[in-house]
């Protein structure tokens, strides 16, 4: 037989039985369109992560309060201090640093008029913009000047605005508002950033002077974190030696002792939101291939059932001359289009979905090419695997049993 003439014969017992293919087949539709829909999703999170990292900058590491050790054994639920001091140290001393961000921050009920709300107040230093990577939207940053005064000002969030019930965040430039019942007058309005990030919603945040916040609002030296900028790429293992060194002698760790302070780098991150993302993509995809396997099965099922409805034509083409090997090339080929079809009609609804999702659900997506193909060179596995048996079964008929079968 023509290779061309049994892809019709296939197509033509697909046509005669509609309905019972169209349910057979729905495991690979829904099967591949889920792999699809899952590793898109997974590859926009992880393109979303390093579009983020890389907006606040290659050359940024976070400094981060360590565990408490005593006599060399972690001490439970006990964490170190970064302070003040820490971050001056970390100015006078360090010889490798652009520049050094420290910030404490506390949930704090912020109020405007008869509206508020409850979020994350950082006290932080004027050069937080220059570190972070920020961009001002409305009005300006807070001065060194306002910073050393203890001045009550502010800048403020997009996001804040919002969950206050307004409009638009312009509002509150220039307004008093209330934060722990002290005024604060706004100065500024960041851009938008996004709701995901390593350090939070940066949406939903409002920058005070540090000495405000450590005097004023906050009353504690204690820091959150110390943000620190490397003078290259090239400088970030010098600049991070420099920074154990300086803290090592400003807490008084003797040599041989663990750090009781952790330093990141934003590859650090990068990578560790990296293999949380990857994990999960794998993990839902694995899920979604489960629909492949039972798809499988039910292909296994219809060409059973079809070898067994066709036994007489089985019996006739081999009275006519066809060998087991045609016979076997039939089958196996039948259940191959099958699975094809199916699968490009999953790869259509997959891909459609991806789209769909980023567009009504505000989620990163992006469909790659290697997911597609991995998805349909499954599915036509699927139907080589699933359909070996019934084509075997069709090959190995007698033909005059066949002829002989009502």
């Amino acid at each position: 037989m023509l290779f061309g003439e049994i892809i019709t014969v296939a197509l033509g017992a697909l046509r005669a039985n509609k309905l019972r293919s169209v349910l057979t087949m729905l495991g690979i539709v829904i099967g591949v369109a889920a792999v699809i829909a899952m590793i898109a999703l997974g590859s926009g999170a992880q393109q979303a992560v390093k579009d983020r990292i890389a907006a606040l900058g290659t050359t940024l590491l976070t400094v981060n309060p360590g565990q408490q050790r005593g006599f060399g054994v972690a001490i439970a639920d006990a964490q170190a201090k970064l302070t003040m001091d820490d971050s001056k140290a970390l100015e006078e001393r360090a010889t490798s640093l652009a520049a050094v961000q420290p910030e404490m921050n506390r949930n704090l009920q912020v109020t405007w008029g008869n509206k508020n709300t409850n979020t994350s107040i950082v006290g932080t230093s004027s050069n937080y913009l220059e570190v972070r990577k920020y961009k001002l939207q409305y009005g300006r940053m807070f001065t060194s000047a306002e910073d050393e005064g203890k001045q009550r000002v502010a800048v403020i969030g997009p996001a804040v605005a919002t969950n206050m019930g307004l409009d638009t965040p312009e509002v509150l430039l220039g307004e008093s508002i209330r934060i722990r019942g002290i005024q604060f007058l706004v100065l500024g309005v960041l851009e938008s950033k996004g709701q995901a990030s390593p350090f939070g919603n940066p949406d939903e945040q409002i920058l005070i002077p540090l000495n405000t916040a450590r005097f004023r609002v906050i009353g504690s030296d204690r820091l959150r974190s110390i943000s620190v900028l490397a003078r290259s790429e090239d400088q970030i293992p010098e600049a991070m030696a420099d920074i154990q060194r300086v803290l090592r002698r400003e807490h008084r760790i003797r040599q041989g002792r663990p750090d009781d302070f952790q330093i990141r780098s934003q590859a650090d991150f990068l990578n560790t939101l990296g293999e949380t993302t990857q994990v999960f993509t794998f993990l839902l995809s694995g899920i979604a291939a489960v629909s492949l396997i039972v798809g499988g099965i039910g292909i296994m099922n219809i060409m059973l059932v079809s070898v067994t409805e066709r036994t007489r034509e089985i019996g006739v083409r081999k009275a006519l001359g066809a060998t087991r090997r045609n016979i076997l090339l039939q089958f196996l080929i039948e259940a191959v289009v099958l699975c094809c079809l199916w699968g490009i009609i999953g790869i259509v609804l997959g891909s459609g979905g991806a789209v769909i999702m980023s567009k009504t659900a505000g989620w990163n997506t992006q469909v790659d090419v290697r997911a597609v193909a991995l998805a349909f060179a499954f599915s036509a596995l699927v139907g080589v695997l699933f359909g070996v048996w019934p084509a075997r079964r069709a090959a190995s008929l007698d033909p005059i049993t066949a002829l002989r079968y009502e």
